[in-house]
């Protein structure tokens, strides 16, 4: 088991942000984790790295109980790529540094990395399509090309779970398409970790991520096979609001239904 959540709910100040949350996932499944914004989604990520404790439920993750495990060392078989990260990595650093950096989970590169290190960064760089980008300096790349960056950086730890959070978040058309692409590489790959894609966006929901969880409010609106879940009818529902979904290459488009003409 990957992730178990029983009955997990989360108090702030009296206000509930998680409520009654139940969610499994097995190994073999990549998960989308869609929610507008407020939804829970961060909160329900903090949770899963064991930055927050459940105020009422139980938590497993990797197959360890949350009360049984060192959660420092549960971190590191977690991979948690978030465009926050970007602003805490030294812009001046080589990327080759920064994508080995991840190995130690350090911000900055203060091992002497081995030959195998660097062997491992050029092949996780090319197969993010990023490796032209070796030893340039992290701020002369684009936004598209840092969360490559980052996503490699995350897999030179070779964890068990990788979570992308929002890794489209602020690029245009063709660099999101560009990355999405590069991501489906990645799942393509044999030993790879089980991925969890967080968004608010459904068309970013590829193909390979064949299950889905919708969040609302801090409750599981839905889960199950993302293409049962990603129709008219259960968005609509989700959203609250009349939309129409047009499904190209297996990706949910979403449109509000009185834009039709």
């Amino acid at each position: 088991m990957i992730i178990d959540l029983q009955n997990v709910s989360w108090r702030r100040e009296q206000k509930l942000l998680l409520n009654n949350v139940n969610w499994t996932v097995r190994r073999g499944e990549h998960w989308a984790l869609l929610g507008l914004n407020g939804s829970g989604k961060t909160t329900l990520l903090n949770m899963i790295n064991g930055y927050l404790w459940p105020t009422e439920g139980k938590i497993s993750v990797l197959a360890n109980k949350f009360g049984e495990i060192d959660l420092r060392e549960l971190r590191q078989s977690i991979g948690w790529v978030s465009s926050s990260l970007q602003e805490k990595l030294y812009a001046s650093d080589k990327t080759q540094y920064i994508v080995i950096s991840g190995k130690f989970a350090t911000i900055g590169l203060y091992e002497k990395p081995t030959d195998e290190d660097y062997e491992f960064a050029r092949d996780l760089m090319g197969l993010l399509g990023c490796g032209h980008l070796w030893d340039r300096e992290y701020r002369t790349c684009s936004q598209g090309e840092k969360q490559k960056i980052l996503i490699a950086r995350a897999l030179m730890a070779k964890p068990r779970l990788l979570i992308l959070d929002e890794p489209c978040n602020g690029l245009d058309l063709f660099s999101r398409e560009k990355l999405l692409s590069a991501i489906e590489d990645i799942a393509a790959q044999e030993d790879m970790p089980t991925l969890i894609y967080v968004t608010h966006h459904t068309e970013e929901i590829l193909p390979v991520f064949n299950r889905a969880l919708l969040l609302r409010r801090g409750e599981v609106f839905a889960q199950g096979e993302t293409a049962a879940i990603m129709n008219s009818a259960t968005l609509s529902a989700f959203f609250e609001a009349d939309v129409l979904v047009d499904t190209h290459g297996q990706r949910a488009f979403v449109r509000l239904a009185d834009h039709e003409g």
